[in-house]
């Protein structure tokens, strides 16, 4: 039996997927589809020794996660994004996972051209000040500013392994027995975002390192999935987890500061959009984030989200 299984999460990932599996060559590989409406499944279906496991609706990435987990009879688990392809062996992985105290390890993600991908391939874990920051802006329009540096991991050597703190879940090797004492990925980060981050925080939270080792290295194309969400979807889905992700790891103060941020960015955000777009569905969109961020300041925590469907049925009639 292989030490290593592979779960790659797909939502019409058809453009992409083959060259994803073509690169996981003999390990074992389960694709956990969340309906996707285009030829993903079919092409999964051609691959003998891939395990389908079709989803009739999107269960969301964490609750994907955890199904191909539980389909896997390995040790150790790869999560492999479907516009990610493994350019190297995972070896080095397996090892850094059996190291004494340590329980996830990552390689390094890099873009067609082979230049690493600075800001993602590794980031420290958000504080309220970070995601304030982002809320706002300000780490987009001053990109170098200390607290975007620090987030971004733009202060560090990537061609040094070391420890890190988040690593994405595009590219993410984790112990079985780490996500059985986790619970498995939290699926209230429905349908995406801020899963992985939480995933890594609740790993450290146990006293477990993570290790970052650069010589395994993947080529990451980046939001192909996401590309075919709606865009106020995206929004949503986005603005939900990060408060969600708030609520659960920030004390009320730390947490109270980002809701308010939000309200505040959500002003920002409509104005801009609305000169962007040509056009006033802005209003509505960030003012459904801004009243749920208004009702958790009052409340300090995450209220119910009746809207989430909403978006879900416009994602699937704009793919019609």
């Amino acid at each position: 039996m292989k030490l290593t299984g592979v779960v790659v999460v797909t939502y019409n990932s058809a453009e992409v997927i083959e060259r994803c599996l073509d690169s996981c060559g003999d390990l074992p590989v389960v694709v956990i589809d969340n309906a996707s409406r285009d030829e993903t499944c079919a092409l999964v279906r051609r691959r003998p020794g891939v395990t389908l496991i079709a989803n009739a609706d999107n269960h969301g990435f964490a609750g994907a996660v955890n199904q191909g987990v539980a389909a896997l009879a390995t040790e150790l688990i790869l999560l492999l994004n479907p516009d990610a392809e493994l350019t190297s062996r995972v070896d080095e992985l397996e090892q850094a996972c059996g190291e004494a105290g340590t329980g996830l390890a990552a390689g390094k993600l890099v873009n067609e051209a082979g230049q690493v991908q600075k800001g993602f391939t590794l980031r420290r874990f958000p504080t309220p000040g970070t995601l304030v920051c982002e809320v706002l802006g300000i780490n987009r329009v001053l990109a170098s500013n200390p607290v975007n540096r620090r987030y971004r991991c733009l202060d560090l050597d990537l061609d040094r392994a070391g420890e890190a703190e988040q690593p994405p879940g595009a590219f993410l090797m984790f112990r079985r027995e780490v996500w059985q004492r986790l619970g498995g990925f939290d699926t209230q980060f429905h349908p995406l975002w801020f899963e992985d981050v939480d995933f890594c925080k609740r790993a450290r939270d146990l006293g477990l390192k993570i290790r970052y080792v650069p010589r395994v290295t993947a080529r990451h194309r980046g939001g192909h999935s996401i590309a075919r969400l709606e865009w106020s979807c995206r929004e949503v889905y986005w603005y939900v987890s990060l408060l969600r992700y708030a609520s659960k790891h920030f004390r009320p103060p730390g947490y109270r500061r980002v809701t308010a941020a939000v309200m505040l960015g959500c002003m920002f955000r409509t104005a801009v959009e609305i000169v962007r777009r040509r056009s006033f569905r802005p209003i509505g969109v960030y003012g459904k984030i801004s009243r749920l961020a208004g009702r958790s300041l009052i409340s300090g925590r995450v209220g119910e989200l009746s809207f989430l469907s909403n978006c879900s049925k416009a994602t699937e009639q704009r793919q019609l």
